[in-house]
């Protein structure tokens, strides 16, 4: 009988044992997790009534995995307000909205006119012929001009890596993009074509953005994961490191625990971030180390700022907002959590988390407490009105927070797809593969899942 065991508990792990207990319920699964919880970046807590994300904010519900693994699961949606649509850049120290129409595009403050005219112009611009791997601040550059990069697509790289524009790849942070300008020549000709294929087929076309409605659970996203949990408590080992991973002589695996165990499998996956199987791989999975190893994850925090209502100048209605790096503030930007998901703060009280670090301004993170909070409430008081001290704060800090899909990346996935080819029995299915979103790790765990049970 197969035995397969799953390095890490966070959701990729976790929902791979999902779908392979219902395609091979015969299998036996043991899930070995080094730390004393489930989860990895989805960590929800709850303190003095404020329900906070320490990691994963939400998702999008325009992919049907999530939502059918919620359904399976029995866990309802929590949609976000309608405030959410509301997103703002911070331009020359004020907070500029994010256009969300053509009409609202034209009118908007956020690129001059001659920046306007720059990104209209990108029908005109000829495909890039070049088959090597292209940053994401070339690609907008290229395409979009200097200030659709610095408005627009620096904040988006910001928002979803806490990444650099000039480091990240095109073609691995945004895959479909890169896609649509290799078949089409161009984002605006690929979207008219799209739209115009959508209404011969009764549907409704795609637009600018990447579509779908942010969506989360009434407890927080901790919930999806106390579920999957509550599955596999007969096979969920806390507090259990794994030192090695190495091939065993009846042709299978052996993985040995920091604290001595020693257990045999048939298949291994590893469910868990590139830092941790680059220590663990080691010996004659060397080259699997070597590969992981080269994957950054730049630092962290997530500053929670609980406030009384009227205690800002402007009442919270909108997403939130991110600082482009031209603007060169001491943090990546802001999310007005109790407008996104009104029940995250008490009765009475608003709930803003703010974020600093990554890989622009990665040393900030190791500031103390007290120290980070006093620059965060600087930046709010300049950019909000905030001119009070909070009513509730918290630093929640992550020292390796989200994988870099940097310029060269497809070639690393590659290289390691590669090598788990020599090695049939060992997998490896975590957000540093194949995209880091909440949707992208549950959609490639349940593709995993049905290659090994095929």
């Amino acid at each position: 009988m197969a035995r397969v065991v799953v390095v890490g508990a966070g959701i990729s792990g976790l929902s791979l044992a999902w779908y392979l207990r219902r395609l091979r319920p015969e299998w036996e699964l043991v899930i070995l997790e080094g730390g004393d919880r489930c989860g990895g970046k989805v960590f929800t807590v709850e303190e003095e009534g404020f329900i906070i994300e320490r990691g994963v904010n939400g998702f999008l519900d325009n992919k049907p995995g999530t939502l059918d693994l919620a359904s399976a699961l029995e866990v309802p949606l929590y949609v976000s307000s309608d405030a959410a649509r509301r997103r703002f850049i911070v331009k020359r120290g004020r907070l500029v909205p994010l256009p969300e129409s053509p009409g609202a595009f034209l009118k908007s403050p956020l690129l001059s006119p001659g920046g306007k005219l720059r990104l209209l112009m990108e029908p005109f611009v000829p495909k890039r012929s070049s088959a090597s791997d292209e940053s994401l601040a070339s690609f907008a550059r290229r395409r979009l001009g200097n200030q659709a990069l610095q408005w627009l697509i620096d904040p988006m790289a910001t928002g979803i890596y806490a990444g650099d524009p000039q480091r990240l790849s095109l073609r691995s942070c945004f895959p479909r993009i890169h896609e649509l300008e290799q078949d089409y020549g161009s984002l605006f000709k690929a979207m008219f074509a799209l739209k115009r294929r959508a209404r011969k087929e009764g549907k409704k076309g795609p637009g600018a953005g990447p579509g779908g409605t942010l969506t989360s659970f009434e407890a927080g996203m901790g919930q999806m994961i106390a579920a999957l949990q509550s599955h596999f408590r007969d096979c969920i080992k806390l507090g259990s490191p794994v030192e090695e991973v190495v091939p065993s002589s009846d042709g299978g695996w052996e993985v040995n625990t920091a604290s001595g165990e020693s257990l045999r499998a048939t298949h291994v996956v590893l469910a868990a971030p590139a830092h941790d199987v680059a220590e663990m791989a080691g010996g004659s999975l060397n080259g699997l180390s070597s590969l992981a190893a080269e994957v950054e994850y730049p630092p962290v925090a997530v500053i929670a700022i609980g406030l009384k209502k009227g205690r800002l100048k402007a009442p919270l209605n909108g997403f939130g907002f991110l600082a482009p790096g031209c603007e060169r503030r001491q943090i990546l930007g802001a999310l007005w959590d109790s407008a996104i998901f009104p029940n995250r703060a008490p009765e009475g009280y608003e709930l803003i988390r703010v974020l600093v670090g990554g890989a622009r301004n990665p040393d900030i993170v190791s500031l103390e407490d007290v120290c980070l909070l006093d620059v965060v409430l600087k930046e709010l008081k300049d950019l909000m009105g905030l001119d009070a001290r909070p009513d509730f704060t918290a630093v929640y800090r992550w020292e390796r927070a989200i994988p870099q899909y940097n310029v060269g990346h497809a070639t690393l996935e590659e290289d390691v797809n590669r090598f788990l080819k020599r090695n049939p029995g060992l997998y490896v299915r975590c957000n540093w593969m194949g995209g880091v979103s909440f949707n992208d790790c549950i959609a490639n765990s349940r593709r995993l899942a049905e290659q090994m049970g095929a």
